[in-house]
């Protein structure tokens, strides 16, 4: 049986002298792998739609475990990720929470132009890597159903004014009062607990529209990592080797 569908490839594995076993994401069918015999070859008319973050058309037929390619056609090359370290680095590691996430339709397709909107920003370098990293994170966790409690506090009910504290594993806010009282240290400044609002409550269109100053971004993306971990409940390793460029 075939089916066709659009889908962006997340990672590649090289078998033998030319084949290769790409993991997709796509709209209809989730995440999914998928054989693209000969597609390493240069010739091939695989070659380049099955490239490492490549938005593609795709005809895929199912074998017993996995998919085949039997054709594919770039839409879109994010040219701009391979100019630098940052850029792979971070689409390596969104790429990886992708994977991790696994999203099934009808979730998949939200994932999807989330992540090709993030690729696109970042290819164009349109925002720095710790911002479009943040809103990554925080707004796939959102789209999964990890989406934390970001109206007002806790243990008050107060909803702005001062720093503020987002527990990563219970997902709620405490303003500062509370937070000492529950012993935590405020990890989020004004500049980014309204951040932290925007990406998780403003509509797609407005996502990526805000500003923020170095120290807050440097709080909201310590924070958003923090998230991502204790949701996912394991070490990335696209994410260490991303620290180490992003210092």
């Amino acid at each position: 049986m075939q089916v066709a569908t659009t889908g962006l490839v997340l990672r590649q594995v090289k078998v033998g002298e030319a084949d290769r076993i790409i993991t997709i994401l796509t709209p209809e069918l989730g995440v999914v792998s998928a054989s693209a015999r000969g597609s390493l070859r240069m010739k091939s008319a695989l070659f380049s739609a099955t490239g490492l973050f490549c938005y593609s058309e795709f005809t895929l037929s199912s074998g017993r475990s996995h998919y085949f390619v039997d054709n594919a056609q770039v839409k879109k090359v994010f040219h701009g990720i391979s100019a630098t370290i940052e850029g792979m680095a971070l689409a390596s590691y969104m790429a990886e929470i992708a994977m991790e996430l696994a999203p099934a339709p009808p979730e998949a397709d939200a994932q999807l132009r989330l992540l090709l909107n993030c690729l696109y920003m970042l290819s164009e370098r349109s925002y720095p890597c710790r911002q479009l990293k943040a809103i990554y994170e925080l707004r796939a966790l959102t789209l999964a159903g990890y989406m934390p409690d970001v109206l007002a506090c806790s243990g008050c009910g107060k909803y702005d004014g001062g720093e503020f504290y987002l527990d990563p594993i219970a997902g709620n806010l405490l303003c500062a009062a509370c937070a000492d009282k529950a012993r935590h240290l405020p990890n989020l400044d004004e500049g980014a607990l309204y951040a932290l609002r925007h990406i998780c409550l403003a509509e797609d269109k407005k996502l990526f529209s805000f500003t923020l100053s170095d120290s807050s971004l440097k709080d909201l993306s310590r924070v958003s990592e923090q998230y991502v971990l204790a949701h996912l409940e394991h070490k990335m390793k696209s994410l260490d080797f991303l620290k180490t460029v992003l210092e």
